[in-house]
């Protein structure tokens, strides 16, 4: 491919160009030079001295390199490779610090199809944050990511999305960063946790039933697909629905209609449907377990959403987050030894497990420092609580000589008494918030607590 260097009448007609988009834009040349900026760009990132040349990479990254160079995607190099538009998913400097930002590359060839400028089109991506934040996604990580590409990507379509990622891998949040990015966030995402539901109550959560239909039903229920009607349903741990009721809701999915329990009335619902599961569902299907016809209809667009094992890059920061999350009214923060504890543990329960830690920590702390000694206590009661679970670390567990002749060895169920109880104690008898800590549903607490 031919390139060559601007000339002043396409210049000028494009530097005027930029007004046109609704989003902040720049114009590069094909060495990198940022040639002229428009005012969504200036309200959103800030001015730009053009008189200095500066080039893109160092206003955006503040590299001396390309991003290609400084072991990123390059979406001008991509660009010059393809020949058409490219778009990647980068974090700029901002004057609100670091962010997020989606980057459209939109190559400008002249009537002999010679290379002459790009347009690069900069749009913040709202759902995620490279600090930490009480309601959002957070990471910078690859994999991070790359997710967050994905992300973006689908989240103005309907477009059904299958979460595939380990549990406690985060997949309810992503479900809602999904939600949040496009044209239905102002209306509900509705939620059904499909694991330990029996046909029958699965088919009354999902469709409703009328005053009634079956022992129990003393009233009218509105089934969680018409409150979703306008927004989004969200069904976790898809893998787990009935094979019996495989087959209804591949015919809700696909013609939006649906009857509730006990009523000869057909209704009609438009909703946004997001999947998650932990299972591996194309071995389901070939074992009979899960209907083909289901997965391939709820499989349009899947999202890996990345365990904590490989977002390593991102532990520091998750970890600041939870802590602010776990404890708004009073800071805590880790000693540099005792994130090396967790630096060298292996979380098999993701996500989900460092929050369970890090909550145990505070429970276990007397001032607003953890330290190694601590987060190694909370390992440990891992340990205790189920010895079958892989939860190694750098540090050997400690035995009785260890911990001294007086150590107290409880019983599983007395351990686990005792954490719920603490948890009970510490959110002031929040079930909802328990069970999220603790990483058991609902009606698990419940049945634990009697």
């Amino acid at each position: 491919m031919d390139v060559i260097a601007s000339d002043s009448s396409s210049f000028d007609g494009l530097a005027s160009m930029l007004e046109g988009y609704d989003c902040p834009a720049i114009l590069v040349s094909v060495d990198y030079r940022i040639l002229a900026i428009n005012q969504h760009y200036r309200d959103e990132f800030g001015d730009v001295p053009l008189q200095q040349s500066k080039r893109c990479f160092e206003v955006s990254h503040g590299y001396s390199v390309p991003c290609d160079e400084a072991g990123e995607d390059c979406p001008l190099s991509a660009t010059l490779q393809s020949g058409r538009k490219e778009r990647v998913l980068h974090i700029h400097q901002t004057p609100r610090g670091k962010e997020h930002v989606d980057v459209e590359m939109l190559p400008i060839h002249d009537s002999q199809g010679q290379l002459l400028f790009f347009v690069e089109l900069l749009r913040s991506v709202s759902v995620a944050s490279v600090q930490d934040s009480s309601k959002k996604l957070v990471g910078s990580s690859k994999s991070f990511n790359r997710m967050l590409e994905k992300i973006t990507r689908v989240s103005h379509s309907d477009a059904s999305v299958l979460l595939l990622g380990e549990s406690g891998s985060g997949k309810e949040l992503v479900a809602h960063a999904v939600h949040q990015g496009g044209h239905r966030a102002s209306n509900s995402m509705v939620t059904l946790e499909c694991a330990g539901l029996t046909d029958s109550l699965f088919e009354s959560e999902l469709f409703g039933h009328v005053k009634g239909s079956f022992t129990g039903a003393h009233s009218n229920r509105v089934g969680l697909v018409e409150l979703a009607n306008g927004g989004t349903l969200f069904l976790d741990e898809i893998g787990d629905v009935p094979l019996s009721m495989q087959v209804k809701l591949l015919r809700l999915i696909e013609t939006g209609a649906f009857r509730p329990v006990g009523s000869s009335t057909v209704k009609h619902t438009n909703f946004r449907l997001i999947c998650a599961t932990h299972k591996n569902l194309a071995q389901m299907v070939k074992a009979g377990e899960f209907r083909q016809d289901l997965y391939y209809r709820i499989n349009v667009y899947p999202i890996h959403v990345p365990s904590l094992r490989e977002r390593q890059d991102d532990l520091v920061l998750l970890t600041n987050t939870l802590l602010k999350r776990i404890s708004q009214r009073k800071e805590y923060h880790l000693t540099d030894s005792a994130m090396q504890v967790l630096k060298q543990h292996d979380f098999p329960g993701n996500i989900r497990e460092l929050s369970n830690i890090l909550n145990r920590a505070i429970l276990l702390t007397d001032t607003n420092l953890i330290e190694r000694s601590t987060i190694q206590e909370c390992l440990e009661i891992d340990r205790e609580l189920d010895p079958l679970i892989d939860t190694s670390s750098a540090f050997q567990p400690l035995s009785i000589t260890d911990a001294g002749e007086g150590r107290e060895w409880l019983d599983l169920k007395t351990a686990e008494k005792r954490y719920l109880s603490e948890l009970m104690a510490f959110h002031h008898d929040d079930k909802e918030q328990v069970a999220k800590v603790a990483g058991i549903s609902l009606r698990s607490l419940y049945r634990k607590l009697e």
